[in-house]
């Protein structure tokens, strides 16, 4: 507008002095707006650190972390003032699982359970795959309910049994879990297969699964794969390679998911850092 018309009409359209407009232009940005300069700078690197995954509520919260008390609202104003965004969660359709073989198939036992309050009560584990210029690369990933910590994981060109069990020998080794252990998956054969059945009861895990066609029955688990795709595949685009997607995905889930990510439901803390509380 200013080059538009002189500066002396716009001055009396709007009923200031000019010399009024002309000390306004002069002043020196105020405490407020210096402090937005400052602060958007710090949002501006925690998004960058973070690969742009993370949105205004987990922004807000690592200041937070860090001493500095500031609203969701501003943190939100001062991201779209510097055109950032996190990576948005997508609306969740469910998908069903091929679940027809004639192993025998546990009863949903996790409905029947209330949440777990430590570690190794729960398990929940699925099935994903990732395209590559190679072909699929399949993934068998378990979660410790309590924490949703991944615990488990692996990786295969084929969706044979022993991927899952491959996954379950890790958390096993890892975790060591006491007796009485619950775990929960789908009906999927992998899971239903004689060499997973035996590996829970060599155990002492109660093995449970969904009802048929409810991926809801396992929702956090589906929260993860989903947050995963988003996350991680998503950023990176297609991979050349297997090995590489692999690679990929141990980055995500064991430094990245485990040790940095905040989750909405630990308090905005990391899985790692919620487990050490026991500590």
């Amino acid at each position: 507008m200013k080059g538009q018309h002189p500066i002396a009409q716009l001055c009396a359209a709007l009923g200031v002095t000019r010399s009024g407009y002309h000390a306004w232009m002069q002043a020196a940005p105020s405490a407020r707006q210096q402090q937005d300069v400052a602060l958007r700078a710090q949002i501006e690197a925690i998004h960058g650190q973070h690969l742009g995954r993370y949105g205004a509520p987990r922004i807000q919260n690592q200041l937070a972390q860090q001493g500095q008390r500031h609203g969701t609202k501003r943190v939100a104003r001062l991201m779209k003032q510097a055109r950032l965004r996190g990576l948005c969660h997508k609306r969740f359709v469910p998908c069903t699982t091929q679940s027809a073989h004639a192993q025998p198939v546990a009863p949903n036992h996790l409905a029947q359970r209330s949440l777990p309050t430590g570690p190794n009560q729960i398990w929940v584990s699925d099935l994903t795959y990732v395209r590559t210029q190679e072909g699929w690369l399949y993934l068998a990933v378990i979660l410790d309910l309590w924490s949703r910590r991944v615990v488990g994981w692996s990786s295969g060109q084929s969706l044979h049994s022993s991927l899952a069990v491959a996954a379950l020998q890790m958390a096993l080794r890892q975790r060591q879990p006491p007796q009485g252990l619950l775990h929960h998956s789908d009906r999927g054969i992998q899971y239903a297969s004689g060499s997973y059945r035996t590996l829970l009861e060599v155990a002492c895990i109660q093995s449970s699964m969904s009802r048929p066609g409810n991926p809801y029955d396992n929702a956090a688990m589906e929260s993860f794969m989903a947050t995963y795709k988003r996350e991680c595949v998503g950023l990176s685009g297609e991979y050349a390679t297997r090995a590489q997607a692999a690679l990929d995905f141990f980055t995500y889930a064991e430094i990245y998911y485990n040790r940095q990510r905040s989750h909405s439901a630990l308090g905005y803390q990391t899985p790692v850092d919620f487990e050490n509380q026991l500590n």
